[in-house]
């Protein structure tokens, strides 16, 4: 049996927990249809965030059509980027069943 593969982009959102509502509505409004959420550490430009008095930082993935993660990562570059400590990414993988996705 021969399995079908459809190529989608996977966003990874990597922030501070304290955003982790406002990043969900931003996924939903986006037209994300589902992700996966972690809790995450590690260091970078701004530091090590090392204590859950800090907060702590959530990794966001999210599985999305090209045009949706177009508009994710422009809500980003616009309301987060400046202010947070965020960093995104997209890559383009392939999925069994992409019709769930796009």
């Amino acid at each position: 049996m021969a399995i079908h593969t459809v190529p989608v982009q996977r966003v990874t959102i990597v922030a501070e927990s304290l955003l982790e509502e406002r990043l969900l509505k931003d996924l939903e409004a986006a037209g994300a249809r589902g992700y996966t959420l972690t809790a995450a550490r590690g260091a970078g430009a701004r530091g090590v965030r090392s204590s859950e008095w800090e907060g702590g930082n959530v990794r966001i993935e999210t599985l999305v059509s090209d045009a949706v993660a177009q508009r994710l990562l422009e809500r980003l570059a616009e309301a987060y980027f400046p202010h947070y400590a965020v960093v995104a990414w997209v890559e383009t993988v392939e999925v069994v069943r992409g019709d769930r996705y796009v």
